[in-house]
């Protein structure tokens, strides 16, 4: 079989072989019609009715790949990523031929590549729609979610968000999921035990994606328990484990975090999703062990990973959609008032409101302006990502001062302790009036009062600085 691409035949003048050539070209690119139909028949054979019904001898052909097609369906992969090379293939009927590939071979390899190809054909509308439009192929794809092969659960995982992006057949794969409810212990099964982290991150991305577009899903899972996958034999389903939704973004969480706290982002957006619907907050601070970890988990992160004293001020940029999730879930599980030991107000509050502080303080330095610069003339695509910037940050500080009040309100016991080492500063309570005010001016005003008891010239400074306070003394 000739590679691409494929040499001209000898004894052809230079202006035939220019016609041939262009002849056989895909679209606009210099791949090869031939070489690629060669390539797809040769996948046709090795799931034809003939090489499938093979003895026990055979077993390790079924699953073994041979190096020459494994090359060379590897290079239809990568030109798949070609809009030209992507339609020549759905005008071929290539799905048709993966989806054969993906409900007969054993081969993991072959299977990660064929749904690898979709994947990057399916980055296009046109195409999406028409893979997403075939029921049989959706039924096989999402059987693949209960494949044990790590790179076939990535490319899979893959070419789902990939539709659950496209608004257009978003619903479609969301009704699909719907009535699977095995994909659900599949999924929860891949996070709570996968150490692959590029797998769990992109199955961060799919959950993610599928609580954002419907409430309804993600209320069922939070409230599910065990799914007996449709194809999972009698005879094994009685030890089948029990999977709990929180426990199993916990888990997913703590792997991520081992290797980089940066890709922790669509697990901390998940778990800000969830405390949206009263069930999903139920879920997190009352599953016995499981609500304390998580709390311990973000508590770590806010105090001692995220925007630290040390980091500069930018960082914030990168780190505000993170953080605005991660503080999101860490007040609405204060805000439930729950009586659970590791919510006690005088064992939490001054860390949080030292690490609430630096990140408002931070904020400041990220959105003061430079003084007659020549930034200040950019063009207006440059000035709307500055909007999109500031509007992340502005729902930040939005989180920040609501939980920054919350736990003002609730202090009492520690405030002697925080002025004596340094967490409410003059300088902190400033920044911290400065964004609280004058939104939450019976919150600040009830502070000062404390304050006095405990530092009387303190509050009297911060009365000064803030003259709007109407403090009854």
């Amino acid at each position: 079989m000739d590679r691409n691409p494929s040499p001209p035949p000898p004894g052809r003048d230079k202006e035939e072989e220019e016609e041939v050539a262009g002849g056989d070209c895909i679209g606009s690119t210099v791949y090869s019609k031939h070489w690629l139909f060669g390539v797809l028949s040769g996948l046709i054979q090795i799931v034809s009715p003939e090489n499938t019904k093979s003895s026990s001898d055979d077993e390790e052909q079924l699953t073994e790949l041979d190096e020459e097609m494994e090359n060379e369906i590897c290079r239809v992969w990568d030109m798949s990523m070609d809009e030209d090379v992507a339609l020549f293939l759905q005008e071929f009927n290539a799905p048709d031929i993966f989806m054969g590939v993906l409900a007969k071979s054993k081969c993991p390899r072959l299977r990660e590549i064929c749904v690898g190809i979709l994947g990057n054909m399916a980055c296009f509308q046109e195409i999406c729609v028409s893979i997403s439009s075939d029921k049989n192929l959706g039924q096989v794809l999402l059987h693949c979610l209960y494949d044990s092969d790590p790179p076939t659960l990535l490319e899979t995982s893959r070419l789902l968000l990939t539709c659950l992006s496209q608004a257009e057949v978003a619903s479609v794969w969301v009704e699909r999921i719907q009535e699977h409810p095995a994909i659900y212990d599949s999924i929860c099964f891949i996070m709570s035990s996968s150490t692959n982290v590029d797998l769990l991150v992109k199955v961060g991305e799919v959950v993610d994606k599928l609580f954002d577009l419907d409430e309804k899903l993600m209320l069922e899972w939070v409230r599910n328990g065990a799914a007996q996958p449709l194809d999972q034999p009698q005879e094994e389903s009685e030890e089948q484990p029990v999977f709990r939704l929180v426990p199993c973004i916990l888990e997913a969480a703590k792997q991520v975090r081992s290797e980089n706290p940066e890709w922790l982002d669509v697990y901390m957006h998940i778990l800000q999703l969830l405390t949206t619907v009263d069930d999903g907050i139920q879920a997190i601070v009352h599953c016995p062990d499981t609500g304390k970890d998580i709390w311990n988990l973000l508590f770590d992160l806010v105090c001692h990973e995220f925007c630290q004293s040390d980091d500069p001020p930018i960082i914030l940029q990168e780190q505000k959609t993170v953080l605005a999730s991660v503080f999101s879930v860490l007040s609405a599980i204060y805000a439930s008032q729950t009586e659970q030991e590791y919510l006690k107000i005088e064992k939490v509050d001054l860390p949080l409101i030292d690490s609430l502080i630096r990140v408002l303080q931070n904020m400041e330095q990220c959105q003061k302006k430079p003084e007659n610069s020549a930034e200040s003339n950019t063009e207006e695509t440059k000035r709307t990502d500055l909007t999109q910037d500031d509007f992340h940050l502005k729902i930040l500080k939005d989180i920040l001062c609501e939980f920054l009040s919350n736990i003002f309100q609730a202090l009492t016991k520690t405030v002697a302790q925080g002025v004596k080492e340094g967490q409410l500063s003059k300088q902190k309570c400033s920044s911290a009036f400065q964004n609280l005010l004058p939104f939450y001016s019976p919150v600040v005003e009830d502070f000062i009062k404390i304050l006095r008891e405990v530092d009387k010239a303190l509050a009297d400074d911060l009365e000064k600085n803030f003259p709007s306070l109407k403090v009854q003394t």
